[in-house]
Formats: structure tokens, sequence, C-alpha cells
């Protein structure tokens, strides 16, 4: 698979132990990468919204409720297809990340692209999304990409390739993850879900990979 190295503050995931993250992979196997395969099979799946302090939403799948040191936890999954987009560095195989503001500028010509697709672009809260149905990859759409955080460090994952397209000369290119998006939150006393900092994550990561096992 074709390998770029992406500089910029792209969405940041959890990271879990070998093990749990083969329990993720195995859960998802076969699913898009928001968790689901357009389709819960729940009956009535419990959903829950999250707001950013810019009064974006994002709506998501309740996948997992816990109770941790007397507080309540829960893991969650956008509802829609997580989507990513990267410009290209010119000159260089590199990708990188774009900041809100410049999402901004280019968000209708990246809505018409995947509008060709019957793909709906929404500014949500935490990623971009998008509704409906993600098309059939064949080899060359799926992309291995060295994500590179401020410290410098990479960790590689993989995406799916929807579109590239050019905006002022520069070239753009729309991915999404397949590995699902999960957001872990607090949930306050009214039922608020917050979304939690890394180092909250980590403080609480052995009592969270022990109740997800004692389920399996």
């Amino acid at each position: 698979m074709p390998v770029a190295v992406v500089t910029g503050s792209v969405v940041e995931n959890y990271s879990f132990t070998a093990e749990a993250d083969r329990y993720f992979m195995n859960k998802f196997i076969g699913s898009n990468s928001n968790g689901t395969s357009g389709e819960s099979t729940s009956p009535s799946p419990k959903t829950m919204v999250i707001t950013d302090a810019m009064g974006r939403t994002i709506d998501c799948y309740v996948e997992r409720s816990m109770e941790i040191g007397g507080d309540n936890y829960a893991l969650l999954l956008p509802i829609d297809v997580p989507v990513e987009i990267f410009a290209w560095e010119e000159g260089e195989e590199s990708l990188v990340d774009l900041e809100d503001n410049e999402v901004d500028v280019i968000f209708r010509t990246a809505r018409a692209v995947l509008a060709e697709q019957e793909m709906e672009l929404t500014q949500t809260a935490l990623t971009l999304t998008a509704k409906g149905d993600l098309p059939e990859p064949d080899d060359n759409d799926i992309v291995t990409l060295d994500l590179s955080d401020e410290s410098g460090e990479l960790e590689s994952e993989d995406f799916q390739i929807l579109a590239n397209f050019f905006h002022e000369e520069q070239e753009y290119v729309i991915y999404t993850p397949l590995n699902p998006l999960l957001i872990f939150v607090r949930l306050e006393q009214n039922g608020k879900p917050i979304v939690l900092e890394p180092e909250e994550f980590e403080a609480i990561r052995p009592q969270l990979e022990d109740q997800l096992f004692d389920e399996l």
C-alpha cells in the first residue's frame, strides 16, 4: 500500500494494548470506518450528541457504558462516516492536516466533490463526517499514512481515499480512516458527555480495558 507522511493535528484516536486493539478490530470487521455497516443491528440503538466549544455537534452510537471510580463513562462511535481532508505539500511526498479556518475555505468545494459520490459532507464536532454509503474500494484506494504528531513521532494508520480535488491550484485529498473512530466521554450529572483529554484517558485505561474484556 502507498505510504505518505502526514503532519499536523489529525483527530487523535485512543491507544490501547495490542489485545484491546484486536478486540475492537474483530468487533468492527466488515463494517465501515465509523463502526457500523450503514444500519445498526439493534432495533433501537442508544445515541448521544457531543457538542464542541463552537456549538458544532456530532451524533454517536453508545457502544458501551461503564462506571469507573464513581464516575460514569461511555464509549461512542460516530453514526456517520468520519472524514479527514489533507493538502499535498508541493514538491514533497507528504500531506498536511488542515486547521479549522483552512477547512472553512475549501469546504464548499470538498462538499461538492463528495456529493458526486452521493455523500453529504458536514462540519461536525471533533471531525468532519459524511452521510451516505462508502464506495467499494479497490487496492489503489487503500493507503497507509504515517501520522506525525507535534513531538515528531510517527504512527501508521490505514485510510480509504474518497476523492481528490484542487482549490486555487492546491491539491487536496479526502480520506476516511479504516479503523473505527473511538470517542470516550465522561458523563456529567446531567448526562452531558465530556470528551476525555488524553491524560484522563490514560489514567482510567487499565480499568476500562478490564471492563471491556469482562464482556467478552
